[in-house]
């Protein structure tokens, strides 16, 4: 599917023009990405991808790998798909737990959690749909730590959702992790704004 806020290379500052306005464009961003985030259990943390956070993300792989116009296609290709494309939401989750054996303990018996998210506004439960762009499971039913899936809103979908103080539920229903998140009204309200350009 096309997307019309996709990043061109046209965005994407020089390295030297990034580098004076590294620290205060960080500072910025990383607030924003504050109401942009959803921990659901124990262990599993949403991050509400967009456009500004995937510019960041493609400024800085170059600004550290310094890979030049190559790199930046390669960069371009791996972020562009997790830029909301003005009907849908787009997450990371990661699966986060400190003690490497403990980790992966638990990510083996988590095969194909990436199919089991949803969002529900109301009555209405949106299925997450899982990037194309891998497995994230292995064959032996072991889920990688970083997943990112895709939450394709309606028009109706869409107006609820904008509704102020409506209940939005952030949910996992595998087998061997189910939680719920309400979703806090901040990040509500920033993420509304993703639909605003369709």
């Amino acid at each position: 599917m096309s997307n019309m806020h996709a990043l061109t290379a046209a965005d994407i500052l020089p390295l030297a023009d990034y580098a004076k306005v590294r620290v205060e464009t960080r500072r910025k961003i990383s607030e924003r990405k504050k109401n942009r985030r959803v921990e659901v259990g124990p262990n599993v943390t949403f991050y509400f991808e967009c456009r500004e956070t995937m510019w960041l993300q493609v400024q800085e792989m170059l600004h550290i790998e310094k890979g030049g116009a190559e790199q930046l296609v390669d960069e371009l290709a791996a972020y562009n798909p997790l830029i909301p494309d003005g009907s849908e939401l787009v997450a990371t989750f990661m699966i986060e737990i400190d003690d490497p054996e403990r980790r992966k303990r638990v990510l083996s018996r988590l095969g194909g959690i990436e199919t089991k998210v949803f969002i529900q506004i109301g009555e209405r439960k949106i299925n997450a749909i899982p990037e194309a762009d891998q497995d994230r499971t292995t064959a032996d039913g072991k889920a990688s730590s970083v997943q990112f899936v895709h939450f394709p809103f309606t028009a109706a979908d869409m107006a609820a959702f904008k509704t102020a103080g409506a209940r939005v539920i952030l949910g996992l229903d595998h087998e061997n992790y189910a939680h719920l998140a309400i979703m806090p009204e901040a990040v509500r309200a920033e993420l509304a704004g993703d639909f605003d350009a369709a």
